[in-house]
């Protein structure tokens, strides 16, 4: 009996430190890509360069995700999980190397800035998308498995918090510092994988199936769940163009309109951000398992997200602005968990890695058109800017309530 509760304990222990591990992989990604949209405005300033040109910086880290994140699905539903994020978090670690030398010793940095960026979203494309299966994998029971994506929806977006104070703080000390702390935060999260990841059910077995087999296996995923699996995905990339729009609008007006700068910008920034952790968190650990609660819980989100967007037209101060932003936050908050769940507790494990990875891909079309259409946008009347996030809000609550039907 002592035997046997103590490998109980010690199984418990290597999940513990399994999930540290994995959260770190969201919180890293989040901070080499949110990191930088408060300083964007003193990038436009250091670079001589245009407010469109600056949103490339993030949009461009997150174009180059998309493309070659169903190829990492690919791989590592093949050769194992920590086969393809290991060397997608170096990847990233030499991105930032790259865009921190460029910015260090050249006059006209912009063009390898952005060649950085690339290789950051090379390496994006591997790391964060991955851990979603990967949580499917070790951790079977569905129940188990929901609440440990919420911990990971949470390192996320607890990095979406600290990115801003942490970027303008760095950036408070050295303009491009933010670039260089990267590495070391890729060095520190790929350790913990290779030492404290054990997935021992199959992240080091390489399957056999042939490609032809494996793409059949997909087709017939995609003919049984079709409805709601495009619908769980065209939300995500609604909810991140509108969570990565209003970061971009809400960073320049802080600055520009309303004159926060630095550190106390950041902290501003960090208010409703933290709101949207502590959303995704509670929401983690309350819907367990149950796949109706979960199409729910999303449209409620959904619907919360839509309303604080529309009344953005009403009020012309910060602090209200940081409270729709706050409210804004814990929709998405509360939908984005929901979503990851509905993908790994419905599919099985052996095209897992590749549907999260189309999930991850329309996610970051989100991220990426987010900023540059907003700063297009920011031009106009700001009438345009809040009918779209409303019209699209609109379109996700549809979804949502129409076709999310998991295992119908």
């Amino acid at each position: 009996m002592a035997t046997d509760s103590h490998a109980s304990s010690l199984d418990s222990q290597e999940k513990y430190w399994a999930i540290i591990s994995l959260a770190s992989i969201p919180l890293i990604m989040t901070l080499g890509n949110s990191m930088l949209i408060p300083i964007l405005p003193l990038l436009e300033k250091e670079l001589d360069i245009s407010k469109l040109q600056t949103s490339y910086i993030i949009t461009v880290y997150s174009i180059v995700a998309i493309v070659f994140i169903p190829l990492a699905g690919f791989l590592s539903d093949r050769y194992g999980r920590k086969k393809v994020i290991i060397p997608s978090l170096l990847i990233t670690g030499v991105g930032g190397l790259i865009a921190g030398w460029a910015s260090w010793k050249m006059d006209n940095p912009y063009a390898l800035i952005l060649m950085g960026r690339v290789l950051q979203g090379i390496g994006a494309s591997g790391a964060m998308p991955i851990v979603l299966p990967l949580v499917g994998d070790i951790f079977r029971n569905d129940s188990e498995a929901s609440a440990t994506l919420g911990i990971i929806e949470t390192s996320n977006t607890v990095g979406k918090v600290l990115s801003p104070i942490l970027g303008a703080l760095l950036a408070s000390l050295v303009w491009f510092l933010p670039f260089f702390s990267i590495p070391i935060f890729c060095m520190i999260s790929a350790l913990m994988v290779i030492f404290l990841v054990k997935n021992k059910n199959k992240d080091d077995e390489e399957t056999q199936q042939t490609f032809q087999d494996y793409w059949s296996m997909i087709k017939t995923v995609f003919r049984e769940h079709a409805k709601w699996l495009i619908a769980v995905f065209m939300i995500g990339a609604i909810l991140m163009f509108i969570l990565f729009g209003f970061l971009f609008y809400l960073s320049s007006i802080l600055e520009d309109k309303f004159h926060f700068e630095g550190v106390w910008k950041g902290v501003l920034l960090a208010i409703p951000l933290l709101a949207l952790s502590l959303a995704s968190y509670l929401t983690g650990k309350k819907i367990k398992d149950r796949l109706n609660v979960m199409k729910w819980v999303t449209f409620i989100g959904i619907i919360l997200t839509g309303c604080s967007v529309i009344v953005m037209l009403l009020v012309d101060h910060h602090i209200y602005l940081l409270f729709i932003f706050l409210i804004c936050g814990i929709g998405i908050g509360m939908a984005l968990p929901c979503l990851d769940a509905l993908i790994t507790n419905s599919l099985e494990k052996d095209v897992r890695g590749t549907i999260t990875s189309f999930y991850s891909a329309m996610r970051f079309i989100g991220v990426a058109a987010g900023p540059p259409l907003i700063a297009v946008l920011m031009k106009q009347n700001l009438i345009w800017m809040v009918c779209l996030f409303t019209f699209l809000s609109i379109c996700a609550g549809w979804l949502s309530l129409k076709n999310i039907k998991p295992r119908s």
